[in-house]
């Protein structure tokens, strides 16, 4: 858990994004959070349509070829985070929280449980109860899926995240083995709630419930290139 007092922390919507963008912002961010350049920052952000293998993935969830994902205009990359396959697009919300856990016990299992909470006091917002399941990284809902978690360190500072379905096209999740799991069905907020749910205001609860979870005072920032005009190095 994160210690007493609050920080400060800079969310940064970013709209929709290319997966590739958002991997090299990420990857940039980091290096100057290590240099103590910029402070914690939250990106938040929705993808154009990519599949991600992490580091833990088998290429036999992948169930579709490399050259019929590309005429599905599917972007495919092979990345340094935690976890099996996943799918990012349209009607979901991406966070990528790029913070400093040196001073929060560089206890990884407990990152990742307080980033599962973070989901499930959303889902809360909308009436859903939610959970985890044993020995599984993610978060259910009435035993569909509705959120991935994968993340990677580097120095103790965290990138990759969560991602939240929330009107997704559920079609897009039959071209893999979500997370290698094949037992339980991906869901999504709509989908459960029966009714369309605004996008924007979930990513605001996301935004508000990490913030809460991980004891930030949270400041909006229009884009990085802010972050970096307007403050003193932290």
């Amino acid at each position: 858990m994160c210690s007493r007092g609050h920080k400060k922390l800079f969310k940064i919507n970013l709209g929709t994004t290319r997966y590739k963008d958002a991997w090299d912002l990420q990857k940039r961010l980091v290096t100057l959070r290590h240099e103590s350049k910029i402070p914690d920052c939250l990106l938040v952000t929705e993808h154009r349509p990519v599949i991600t293998l992490g580091r833990g993935s088998h290429i036999e969830n992948l169930l579709e070829s490399k050259e019929n994902l590309a005429q599905k205009g599917i972007d495919l990359f092979e990345v340094e985070r935690g976890g099996d396959i996943t799918f990012h697009g349209p009607g979901q919300v991406v966070i990528y929280p790029i913070i400093d856990l040196n001073n929060r016990g560089r206890d990884l299992h407990q990152y990742l449980r307080d980033l599962e909470k973070v989901i499930i006091n959303t889902l809360d917002n909308y009436g859903l109860k939610a959970g985890t399941k044993d020995g599984l990284t993610g978060v259910w809902a009435a035993d569909h899926k509705l959120a991935a978690i994968g993340v990677a360190v580097s120095r103790w500072i965290t990138y990759h995240g969560a991602a939240l379905n929330v009107n997704t096209d559920l079609n897009y999740f039959k071209l893999i083995n979500p997370c290698g799991i094949t037992e339980y069905p991906v869901g999504s907020l709509s989908s459960l709630l029966k009714n369309e749910v605004d996008i924007n205001k979930v990513a605001s609860h996301l935004a508000e419930n990490f913030a809460d979870l991980f004891y930030y005072e949270m400041e909006t920032a229009a884009s990085i290139e802010t972050i970096l005009d307007e403050l003193p190095a932290v």
